[in-house]
């Protein structure tokens, strides 16, 4: 089952690559891709692992690494092919390269721009999430069902850093009352299992590159929660578009839609 063979992947990656250098990373392994978006020389080593096993597994398939796309961008025209991997070799690099977590690895597989599996990694606690269009979303095998709307303020994690600032002070303002706001994880691979798992009950998103968000969209909405643009049109990964709600169930989502909406519509 390709299910398994990719977790298998990802899991060897992480062992032989990602954690051998965690907090054991030299002032050369760290360069900044642009300002603030750093690469470490184990995110290079672990795209090249993932792709080279990846591709055997489908033949013919794109390959679009995060790493990839930054030294060439004409990479993402292919993720509307008929098939792609997707690839995050490490999420959160700024906690990685900190010494710090959380950051995991994301794989995505889509076929013709549309998201049909993900596969979401925690490796200090060897959490892995997956889901497949539907057949469901599953931690470490085991079949997850977002929970039911809190009794008390839902907890918003708000990614605001790529707004603008009028769009941030507008946000915060419209948010404040109606949540309880804390920071972010920094960090895709863990902020989707957030939602899904209900410790978190709305994020939101203004860059939404493919090799963050497609996987854990899937597999957010595969346990019964939402994401989708502001407008409720469904998430696709060569969709250039910003801007993205995610919620831990479709109620919390369309009362967020309303309070917040405007905000990214005007």
């Amino acid at each position: 089952m390709i299910e398994i063979s990719v977790q298998t992947i990802i899991r060897q990656v992480a062992q032989n690559v990602v954690l051998p250098y965690y907090q054991n990373l030299q002032a050369t392994d760290i360069k900044e891709k642009t300002p603030g978006d750093l690469v470490t020389v184990a995110d290079q080593m672990s795209e090249e692992m993932l792709g080279k096993e990846l591709a055997a597994l489908l033949p013919g398939a794109a390959l679009i690494g995060e790493e990839a796309s930054a030294l060439d961008p004409a990479v993402m025209n292919h993720l509307a092919d008929k098939q792609a991997w997707i690839i995050d070799p490490i999420d959160g690099t700024g906690n990685f390269a900190a010494g710090k977590p959380p950051f995991g690895i994301i794989v995505a597989l889509s076929e013709a721009n549309e998201t049909v599996a993900g596969w979401l990694y925690d490796p200090l606690n060897d959490r892995m999430c997956y889901a497949a269009k539907g057949q469901g979303a599953f931690i470490n095998g085991e079949k997850l069902t977002a929970p039911e709307s809190p009794a008390q303020k839902p907890v918003a994690a708000l990614a605001t850093g790529f707004m603008t600032s009028q769009q941030r002070d507008k946000l915060l303002s419209a948010a404040e009352g109606h949540y309880q706001i804390v920071d972010i994880p920094r960090c895709a691979a863990e902020q989707y299992p957030r939602l899904a798992l209900g410790t978190n009950h709305i994020s939101i998103f203004e860059r939404v590159l493919p090799w963050d968000h497609a996987a854990g969209i899937l597999f957010l909405n595969e346990a019964g929660g939402k994401a989708a643009r502001w407008n409720e049109d469904a998430y696709r990964p060569a969709d250039r578009r910003t801007g993205l709600l995610g919620a831990s169930s479709p109620e919390i989502w369309d009362e967020a839609a309303d309070i917040l909406g405007h905000i990214f519509s005007d």
